[in-house]
């Protein structure tokens, strides 16, 4: 899927990051009043909310809180209230375990190593795997678990903590992301979040 597929694309959350479903808006998104067309059949359930965030799957950005106005059927009405900082959607996070490998790039070691993911942002990973790799050191890492073929992104080593297997914790941080590659793991990451909503 493409960014021009999912320009009008958005993830809604609650106040609390919780997602509540998709939307697409149908007016321009700095509209004095924007009015969305809420998918899967989930209008019912955002329109409870006073105020939801929106997060932009296709467009580059800022996610906005906006006041839901009124509802009228699947459509629900909105004024957005503020621009909220980037890194709301950055460190939108998933909780997902996928088997995966890492290959170095700053590292002096060779060959590839197995890794177990513990979660997945669009900003970064965090996986266990064996000790041995350095402080900002930038590696490899295929991501499986996206909606078509699954992506080798570089993410550079932010926190590495031993553990009580002899494995160790490692936080990453992506880093030399293209606007393709940003898009596929938002994607990922915003699906697997409605996957793992709590059934009402």
């Amino acid at each position: 899927m493409s960014a021009n597929d999912n320009a009008n694309i958005y993830l809604i959350l609650d106040n609390a990051n919780h997602p509540l479903g998709r939307g697409e808006m149908e007016t321009l998104p700095d509209a004095e009043q924007m009015r969305m067309l809420v998918l899967d059949h989930q209008a019912d359930e955002v329109a409870d909310h006073q105020t939801v965030l929106l997060l932009s799957m296709g467009r580059d950005e800022l996610p906005m809180a906006c006041k839901i106005l009124r509802q009228r059927g699947d459509k629900v009405i909105l004024e957005k209230i503020a621009s909220l900082d980037p890194d709301v959607r950055r460190n939108l996070r998933v909780n997902v375990e996928f088997e995966s490998f890492i290959y170095p790039v700053s590292g002096a070691w060779r060959g590839r190593r197995h890794v177990r993911s513990i979660d997945l942002s669009c900003g970064g990973v965090a996986f266990t795997g064996e000790p041995g790799l350095g402080d900002h050191e930038i590696v490899e890492i295929i991501i499986p678990v996206t909606l078509e073929a699954p992506v080798l992104l570089h993410c550079e080593l932010l926190r590495i903590k031993p553990l009580e297997d002899g494995s160790c914790f490692y936080a990453s941080k992506f880093v030399d992301m293209c606007e393709s590659e940003e898009m596929v793991v938002r994607e990922a990451v915003f699906s697997l979040q409605l996957a793992s909503r709590p059934k009402q």
